[in-house]
């Protein structure tokens, strides 16, 4: 090995989803909306002034912001804007945890958590879910360097009640705790409004799931105004013109369009309910959603064989063959027509399974 090349920082990465492109599949594997985004964010991209892209987009994203504050009921300066929850996150990461004391979060939660670790040299301790899959807040009752919590949690689609959640806050004041709200749409009520109560506390959600923008890439984080400065001046270190001009005038449609952002989200909570009867008849079991997907395992079929009949049939499920979750499958809930596909290969397969018969 050359000496350069001793030097060079070496992490293992984060592995996303499978991004297949093939005609007529069914993608239900990276927890993506699948409906369009709201009307005026079409509008706007038809619309858009192509001039304007030789001009540097806001450094401050006020536009965008603004909309933010006014639709969580929270000031300008309790909002900081990025691109996607993935570059909120990370900027937490590099800003917040430095005290050298171990970060906390659960074992099997969102693996990008360890990746940021390892990169920026964070110390990280996980603490094990319990049998059902659900976190023992007591495990967060010890010295550490800071907390995360994705809630409702991926890929187990928990959500834990906000009293858990405030306890947890409650009992680590000396530490920064991020709860990371990808999925909170689907599942239950927003720690955004513990902010007033909890100057420690960073809320991270994003576009990509309930408003259909994982194109798109926009994430905020809310919180008092003290952790927004000390995020937008690392941020303004890092790159100051992180989120280009389409995504702010796009973002600001989306957050302004409450009614067909309410309508879509409870068009897939309805779908995820049907879901769990179909796949409850099917011979499934799964843990109960907050999520815009599934965790579910059947009850005599190994998770891995079912993911690679469906692969081989250009239906894509998420698959993790970690401890613990290797029997299980992750499954984004799409439309009616292409659940009511899943559910019909999976009655055929399961049907020729017990047979012994091959697929």
């Amino acid at each position: 090995m050359k000496q350069w090349e001793k030097n060079i920082r070496k992490v293992v990465p984060y592995v996303p989803g499978e991004q297949p492109n093939k005609k007529d599949m069914i993608k239900l594997n990276t927890n993506e909306n699948p409906y369009p985004p709201a009307p005026g964010v079409e509008r706007v991209l038809r619309e858009f002034n192509a001039d304007m892209l030789r001009l540097y987009p806001d450094p401050t994203v006020s536009l965008l912001v603004e909309e933010l504050a006014g639709s969580y009921g929270l000031n300008h300066d309790q909002v900081f804007v990025g691109v996607g929850s993935d570059d909120v996150l990370a900027m937490a990461f590099l800003t917040f945890f430095n005290a050298g004391k171990r970060l906390l979060f659960p074992d099997i939660t969102y693996s990008f958590y360890p990746v940021w670790c390892d990169l920026y040299r964070i110390p990280y301790e996980t603490q094990p879910l319990d049998d059902n899959f659900r976190i023992i807040k007591e495990d967060y009752y010890k010295e550490n360097g800071g907390i995360v919590i994705a809630n409702p949690n991926a890929p187990t689609s928990i959500y834990e009640e906000l009293s858990v959640v405030e306890d947890i806050i409650r009992h680590n004041q000396d530490s920064i705790v991020i709860i990371d709200e990808a999925y909170v749409d689907f599942g239950g009520s927003s720690a955004v409004q513990l902010i007033p109560k909890y100057e420690n506390l960073l809320v991270v959600q994003t576009f990509s799931k309930s408003r259909s923008m994982a194109g798109m890439r926009i994430g905020y984080g809310m919180g008092n105004p003290v952790l927004v400065k000390a995020l937008n001046d690392v941020k303004y270190s890092f790159n100051s013109y992180t989120m280009n001009q389409t995504a702010i005038l796009a973002g600001v449609e989306a957050v302004r369009d409450a009614r067909y952002f309410g309508d879509c989200r409870n068009k897939i909570i309805k779908t995820r309910e049907r879901a769990e009867d179909a796949l409850r008849e099917l011979g499934f079991t799964f843990l109960q959603s907050g999520a815009n997907f599934l965790f579910a395992a059947h009850e005599s079929i190994p998770a891995k064989e079912i993911f690679e009949a469906l692969r081989n049939n250009n239906i894509y499920v998420r698959y993790f063959n970690l401890p613990r979750i290797n029997n299980f499958l992750r499954i984004t809930i799409g439309t009616d027509e292409e659940m009511d596909r899943l559910f019909a290969f999976l009655r055929q397969f399961t049907e020729k399974y017990s047979k012994n018969e091959k697929f």
